[in-house]
């Protein structure tokens, strides 16, 4: 670098820090959608969280602004500029004031929600699914899988993350009376599970969400229930980072 070229880099001073990403994020309602919507507001890996509400509201949270929907179906909603996207399925609790006021989006919706937020720039997107059975809507209990999960996968986003719920046990079928009543009294015993085989807290899957949007390389990624449970057990970065290498 010549003497002339030096001088004029001082002038101008230090490069200016890239820009942070935007993010949309639909469904913050619910144990699970306030854990990742927190989550992502604390981390400072956003410039502006935009949550898709149905009322009006004030948002408590630094960077988060309130983006209201105009009706049930996005194809209508004006674009929203974001390049990350986060869509939560879960079960609003319809006494508290704020849930109410945020939008939850419904299992029938996802591909006309993923598709709004492809034309709004979005080339990151993760569908997250509670891993608590009890909590799932009913066109969920079965999984993601009975949605239009290929056709999300195929919209063209560059890092798309698929959370899935647990599946739920299946009875063992009984050959007599006997064998039901026995089932039924060792059933008790099942309550007294393992720590490290108990479901993941809405806290580690949030923070599953937030770092393999960060890490994850191109392509789709399915994570399984039990990764979200091992962040108890290690760091979540070398969890997800383990992950997202294997």
């Amino acid at each position: 670098m010549t003497l002339l070229h030096a001088l004029q880099a001082a002038q101008r001073g230090p490069a200016p820090p890239a820009l942070l990403p935007e993010a949309l994020i639909a469904g913050a309602a619910g144990t699970l959608g306030a854990e990742v919507l927190q989550r992502l507001a604390g981390g400072h890996h956003y410039r502006t969280l935009r949550v898709l509400v149905q009322e009006d509201m004030t948002p408590a949270l630094d960077r988060v602004q309130i983006v209201g929907v105009p009706s049930d179906d996005p194809a209508n909603w004006p674009l929203q500029p974001a390049t990350v996207g986060v869509i939560v399925f879960d079960a609003p609790n319809l006494y508290n004031d704020r849930e109410r006021a945020l939008w939850t989006p419904q299992p029938a919706q996802l591909p006309a929600l993923a598709a709004w937020m492809l034309h709004c720039g979005v080339h990151t997107l993760a569908v997250v699914v509670p891993h608590d059975q009890g909590r799932l809507p009913q066109a969920l209990k079965a999984g993601l899988a009975n949605l239009d999960e290929q056709a999300v996968a195929s919209m063209g986003f560059t890092r798309l993350l698929l959370v899935r719920p647990a599946a739920a046990p299946q009875a063992p079928p009984h050959a007599n009376v006997l064998e039901w009543l026995a089932h039924r009294m060792l059933s008790i015993f099942a309550y007294m599970v393992p720590s490290n085989e108990m479901p993941p807290r809405a806290a580690d899957v949030a923070a599953l969400v937030d770092v393999a949007l960060r890490e994850m390389p191109p392509g789709v990624h399915i994570a399984p229930p039990e990764l979200a449970r091992r962040t108890t057990e290690a760091t979540v970065q070398e969890t997800v980072r383990a992950w997202l290498a294997s």
